[in-house]
């Protein structure tokens, strides 16, 4: 109990779960219905049973919206399932992904079973297929003679196109036998080679009513045609193996008759689109040709010999007159050269030149006397602002509006009581002149 791990009861359901769905994996199961649930979500609940065992089944919304059939209690179905666990409950249970009736089911199986080996054996390949005639004269047809798909066939083709011939090969489309049938109508086809395209089909109906149209051999006899083929079996939501491999599928035997008749009055507007494209080619071609020979006209005029000899008389009377305009201008320009020449002697003659210097130097001469006087009198308006800032702060004027300089012995100003004592000399300089004084 130490050593070993306890699961918990999710972790097994867990464990379960992954084992059935990684061995198991899907599974085609036959059973009968009981327990149907269609719940409000979309998805279906059921029991699948024999009369010995029964297994809870689950078909979801996305899957149960495909299916063709309406299930009830008490149906034998055939089932292609996953195996699963539901872990809230630990109930092994079902996920459905397809549903069919039991019998239907069984032939869709063989269904799949045969057109995979059919593709595998590149049956249906693209590159084997023959590509329908457009314009078609004969039509032949392998069907039954007395069921709704011939009626359908004929009533378009008079509707659309009534000149085509259509050739009828019977054949059974429903039964045991209908599947030789319709072979030995396909090789007798082509045996007598009377028609540019086949068309094999019938109405709709179930798998089983149309089986005989998945049979390896008609698939086979449709493969190995020489005339090409247009398969038309059921409604347009029936598909069969000969769908596959015909050269070409319509959903539905009229829409066959549709595809190899080409209506008349559409065959009309053709005939008159193209007569008018005929005409308008020819009126374009008589233009281009109208427009060649007037181009021809043309250059034959210029390479004639007289249209030639009048173009170089032409050429040499403009070449005569150019002569003549060039000497004129020749000897024009000889009369002026002397003149031209006195001209050029007089603009680089030397006297010129002098007197222009001459000029130069004169004007350079009153500049330079300009520039004294201006310098001298720059000069005097600075001495005279001197003079006057010198005034400004010269004793001689403090001394002029009565105040006077006191100098010791020493001659030193005196600005102070404590540098004089009784009975010392002074000098005390005024506006007009100076005198001696002693100090009492």
């Amino acid at each position: 109990m130490t050593t070993q791990h306890i699961l918990q009861v999710s972790e097994l359901t867990r464990k379960v779960r992954f084992i059935l769905e990684s061995e198991l994996n899907t599974v085609w199961l036959t059973g009968e219905i009981s327990n149907f649930v269609a719940a409000s979500s979309g998805h279906w609940y059921l029991s699948l049973k024999d009369n010995k065992s029964q297994v809870r089944c689950a078909m979801f919304k996305g899957n149960n919206q495909k299916t063709l059939i309406s299930p009830r209690n008490g149906q034998q179905v055939l089932v292609r399932a996953r195996v699963s666990l539901y872990e809230p409950r630990g109930d092994f249970q079902l996920i459905i992904e397809q549903m069919d009736d039991a019998g239907e089911g069984l032939l869709r199986q063989q269904y799949e079973k045969l057109k995979n080996k059919l593709n595998a054996l590149g049956i249906f390949s693209p590159a084997h297929k023959k590509t329908i005639p457009s314009h078609i004269q004969t039509v032949g047809v392998v069907t039954s003679p007395t069921g709704a798909a011939v009626k359908d066939i004929l009533t378009v083709m008079n509707r659309r196109n009534p000149t085509i011939r259509v050739i009828i090969y019977p054949a059974l489309v429903q039964g045991e036998y209908a599947s030789n049938d319709i072979c030995h109508a396909i090789a007798l086809a082509n045996s007598r080679n009377e028609c540019d395209v086949l068309i094999v089909g019938r109405g709709g109906g179930s798998l089983e009513d149309l089986w005989s149209f998945n049979e390896e051999c008609v698939v086979h006899a449709i493969y190995d045609s020489v005339i090409p083929v247009i398969s038309a079996v059921g409604h347009e939501v029936d598909t069969t193996l000969s769908d596959y491999v015909a050269d070409l599928r319509a959903a539905t035997p009229s829409a066959a008759a549709e595809l190899v008749s080409s209506d008349r009055d559409e065959l009309l507007q053709k005939v008159i689109l193209l007569s008018q494209r005929l005409n308008n080619a020819i009126n374009r071609k008589n233009t281009n040709l109208n427009q060649q020979l007037s181009y021809f006209q043309h250059r034959l005029a210029q390479v004639h010999p007289e249209q030639q000899l009048r173009s170089h008389q032409q050429k040499s009377d403009e070449l005569n007159q150019r002569l003549k305009q060039a000497i004129a201008r020749t000897i024009t320009q000889a009369q002026y050269q002397p003149e031209q020449l006195q001209q050029r002697l007089l603009r680089v003659s030397p006297s010129k030149k002098i007197s222009m210097q001459q000029i130069h130097i004169q004007q350079l001469t009153q500049r330079l006397i300009n520039a004294k006087q201006n310098s001298l009198l720059h000069k005097s308006d600075l001495f005279v602002h001197l003079i006057e800032q010198l005034n400004l702060v010269s004793p001689l004027a403090t001394i002029a509006r009565g105040y006077g300089v006191i100098r010791d012995a020493d001659n030193k100003v005196i600005n102070s009581c404590s540098q004089v004592a009784t009975n010392n000399e002074i000098s005390v300089q005024v506006a007009d002149g100076s005198f001696k004084a002693t100090v009492i």
